[in-house]
Order: structure tokens, then C-alpha cells, then sequence
């Protein structure tokens, strides 16, 4: 199989979506790698470490998507990269159909097969491509509402561990799973008072058991949140329901009964975002005020700290990528259930429920789409 990487080009994007590690794999394998020209170098890949592992360099992203049969990248594909794919293509990336119909319709319109890193399993019901991502993002989430909070951002001025004879800051985490579990970690290292709200009381119990003296946990009923959120100095939304919309757990209206200048973290930005009033944002413009609250909705958050990421993303998936090549996605897929769980377009049809519940389209199953 020819697999083609082109460069990033969604703004301030410094992923690649294959490490030279993984081109020298899949070259082992048998298989040709193209890579576009500088598409490793956010990431701290040369051209030359491409070359070295077994791959071709090659100047532009309308030769990669002409000649591979399999794209992989970091971000779902921009406009005028849509444009570019062609039936019977495959394409493996992250893809965030739910809100985003102008994305959805132009890859049904394109015929290509797409199957995305976000709703791929495991065996215990986790999601192993989207993890090292949470990982980063959870982790990143407490340094960026640090500095949100500062009041040159328009933050409240609050110093997240505080000071002898001042009390920490107080972070409130919407979400006990991998992004919310990181966050809390990283908020208390950071000194602050951090509570973390899930609705499962069995990871409640395994949070309190884990981390018990680093951090509280309460129960996500909608009095608890705002009575929560009323308090809290940081909000990091990290909820996460797999390839569907998020839901809004924070409305416009109860903006007025935050503290004036309390920072609004949105790790959930990529699936629609979990606060009403949440609009993707970019690294080079990352905050936005609305009702004197400071929103921070970068929609890549990892993107920042684009080596560990693009490695951490590249070692969860190399042998999904490698599988894909070696039998061609339908085998694949057939042969592995949780990358079935990842597929969610084929040639013009949606393979995936809940994308086309949260967009009103009509889905078929991915067992539809193998057989067909």
C-alpha cells in the first residue's frame, strides 16, 4: 500500500500525523511512504530522518492525496484538503464529525473511507487513540487556565497554590476520566484546591481511592455543578461522550453567577465544547471574554507541545496504521472489532450512530459497510 502524510495545515498545527518510527515500520512491512516536504519539522522531524527511515519526500499535498491509497494525518482534513480525496481513498485521522456537518458532507461527497483515531476501542471499553491526546490535553489544562487566570489575560489574578496566610486557587474539573483525571493531577500538584464532578460512582470510587489526599470528588447533579462552579476560580470541561456532541454543562445564564474573571477551560472544544458559550479558538489567539468570564477553547490543544504529542500519538497508532495497510481496512476491520468501532464514512454513507443522530442523517453499520 502507498500511505501518504501531508503537512498539517489547520493553524497553528505542529503535529504530523507519522513519526520516522512509523514509516520505518511500515516500510519494513512492504509498504511505499510518502511524506510531504517539512510536514515533520513543528514536531522536530527532519526531512532527512523521513528519508533515513525509508520514505520519499514529496513537495506538495496534491501529489500525496493523488497517489496514496491510505492518508494519515494528526487533524481532520481541512476544506481545500477534503477537495483532494477521491473514492475508494482511505483516510485515518481524528475527525470530530459530530459538530461539524460541512466536514461530514464533504467526505460523504467524496466517496473515501474514513476511520477516526477519536472512536476507535480497546478491549476494556477505553479509547486508545484518543488517550495519549487526553493525556497531554488534561495535563496542558491546568497550565493554560494558570495562565489564563492571570489578570494581564484577563484573569482574576489568582495564583493557583497560593501563598502562606492566602488560600490556592479553586479548580473545578467536570469529568473523571483520562483529560479529567490528568488535570486534576497536574491542579493539585500545582498547590490549588481541586474538586473533580463524574456522574459514575464507581470512578468516583476508584479516584478516591487512587487519589484520595490530592484531590475531592462530588457527584455531576446539575445543583452540585453550579453550586460548584459558583466557587471555583477554574473550570475545565472534561467530558467526553465517544463521537458524539458534548453536552453543555454550563449555560450563557449562569455565566453572571461565576466569579467576575474566572477562567472557563474547554477540553472538550473538539466535540462541540461543554460550556454554552464556547467557540473554537487558535494558539495564537487562545482566550476570549464573554460576561467577564475568560474562555480558553484551543480546539488542538496538544499542538503546543508538538513533539510529545505527535511521538505519544504515533506509538498508539502505528499498529492500527500497519494493520490497515497490511489487509487493506476492510480485513482489518472485519478481524478487529475496536478499529471497526473507528470507522465512520464509506464510499457516500455514514458508518457511525451517533455522528448521524447529532447531524440528522441517516447511518448505516459498519458491518453494512464491510459487507457491501
Amino acid at each position: 500500500m502507498k500511505i501518504g502524510c501531508p503537512k498539517e495545515i489547520k493553524p497553528q498545527e505542529f503535529r504530523v500525523g507519522l513519526t520516522p518510527n512509523a514509516a520505518q515500520e511500515a516500510v519494513a512491512h512492504g509498504h511505499e511512504v510518502i511524506v510531504q516536504a517539512g510536514a515533520g519539522v513543528g514536531a522536530g522531524f527532519e526531512d532527512a530522518d523521513y528519508t533515513a527511515a525509508g520514505a520519499t519526500i514529496i513537495d506538495t499535498a496534491e501529489e500525496i492525496f493523488a497517489s496514496a491509497d491510505m492518508i494519515v494525518k494528526v487533524k481532520e482534513p481541512q476544506a481545500s484538503e477534503r477537495k483532494m480525496l477521491r473514492e475508494g481513498q482511505l483516510l485515518f485521522t481524528y475527525l470530530h464529525l459530530a459538530p461539524d456537518p460541512d466536514q461530514t458532507h464533504d467526505l460523504l461527497a467524496s466517496g473515501c473511507t474514513a476511520i477516526a483515531y477519536e472512536t476507535v476501542t480497546d478491549r476494556n471499553g477505553g479509547l486508545p487513540l484518543l488517550a495519549p491526546m487526553s493525556e497531554v490535553a488534561g495535563r496542558l489544562a491546568p497550565q493554560v487556565g494558570a495562565w489564563t487566570l492571570q489578570k494581564a489575560n484577563g484573569g482574576r489574578g489568582v495564583l493557583m497554590g497560593g501563598v502562606p496566610g492566602v488560600g490556592p486557587a479553586k479548580v473545578m474539573v467536570i469529568g473523571g476520566g483520562v483529560v479529567g483525571t490528568h488535570a486534576a493531577r497536574i491542579a493539585a500538584g500545582m498547590g490549588a484546591d481541586v474538586t473533580v464532578l463524574d456522574r459514575s460512582l464507581p470512578r468516583m470510587r476508584y479516584l478516591d481511592d487512587i487519589y484520595g489526599g490530592t484531590f475531592k470528588t462530588a457527584y455531576a447533579s446539575a445543583g452540585n455543578t453550579i453550586e460548584l462552579a459558583r466557587q471555583a476560580d477554574m473550570i475545565i470541561g472534561a467530558v467526553l461522550i465517544p463521537g458524539a456532541a458534548a453536552p453543555k454543562l454550563i449555560s450563557r445564564a449562569q455565566l453572571s453567577e461565576l466569579k467576575p474573571g474566572a477562567a472557563l477551560v474547554d477540553v472538550a472544544i473538539d466535540q462541540g465544547g461543554c460550556f454554552e458559550t464556547s467557540k473554537a479558538t487558535t494558539h495564537q489567539d487562545p482566550v476570549y471574554d464573554v460576561d467577564g468570564i475568560m474562555h480558553y477553547c484551543v480546539a488542538n490543544m496538544p499542538g503546543a507541545v508538538a513533539r510529545t504529542s505527535t511521538i505519544a500519538l504515533g506509538n498508539a497508532t502505528m499498529p492500527f496504521m500497519l494493520a490497515l495497510a497490511d489487509k487493506g481496512w476492510k480485513q482489518a476491520c472485519a478481524d478487529d472489532p475496536h478499529l471497526k468501532a473507528g470507522l465512520n464514512v464509506h464510499a457516500g454513507k455514514l458508518t457511525y450512530a451517533a455522528v448521524g443522530e447529532a447531524l440528522g442523517i441517516e447511518s448505516i453499520t459498519a458491518d453494512q459497510a464491510i459487507a457491501g
